[in-house]
């Protein structure tokens, strides 16, 4: 088998999404590694899942940082010394600048709670509750790369779920976050296999 390619996850909340990543690291034949996570809320539930994958974690917090730039300057030495070929935010509540994005031109995935383009730039609760306002009868998950413009990179993976009359914020939530776990995995994989060709705003997934 093929070595496993080095992969960092910036998160700033509870990290199930990191945790579905982690759990499909351990897999033999699946071909990534989590080198590092990041996050960037002291209190962030995530710091202490990655440590009970034995996951090396930083902590950055943003707010001592009085410019953007900077502690995005922190972020990147902290990816430096592993081999990172693919940056997944998971539940990361910063909006990364472009000399972060140049940084990492077209390795960086993103998930968001919706079917892309609807409900682009909402996060969390807001989400669900707005695609039941709405009336939409549909609904899901997206991974996409990361552009400058929030929410509106290629899109590599959707996964799409019935809304129910009787469905909450909370209860869509929960169902969207089970084909999220599914959804992220899959895409890291794809990426990581060198199956994923950029044409245009297209994602092309080679067999």
């Amino acid at each position: 088998m093929k070595e496993k390619k080095g992969i960092a996850v910036l998160a700033s909340g509870r990290g199930t999404n990191f945790e579905a990543l982690a759990k499909a690291c351990e897999h033999p034949d699946f071909p990534a590694e989590i080198k590092i996570l990041v996050a960037n809320v002291p209190e962030a539930p995530v710091l202490n899942r990655a440590r009970t994958f034995r996951i090396p974690t930083v902590m950055i917090d943003h707010r001592r940082f009085p410019k953007r730039a900077a502690f995005e300057e922190e972020v990147i030495r902290a990816l430096e010394p592993y081999d990172i070929k693919l940056v997944c935010l998971a539940g990361f509540n910063r909006i990364l600048s472009s000399r972060f994005l140049e940084r990492f031109p077209m390795r960086i995935m993103n998930i968001h709670p919706s079917l892309l383009p609807a409900f682009a730039g909402l996060q969390g609760l807001e989400v669900h509750k707005a695609v039941i306002n709405y009336g939409a009868k549909v609904t899901g998950c997206t991974v996409h790369f990361v552009t400058g413009d929030v929410d509106a990179g290629p899109i590599i993976i959707q996964r799409a779920i019935e809304v129910r009359d009787v469905d909450t914020p909370e209860s869509l939530a929960l169902r969207v976050l089970v084909e999220e776990h599914q959804a992220y995995p899959q895409a890291v994989r794809l990426f990581c296999e060198d199956r994923l060709e950029i044409v245009g705003r297209c994602v092309r997934i080679r067999s």
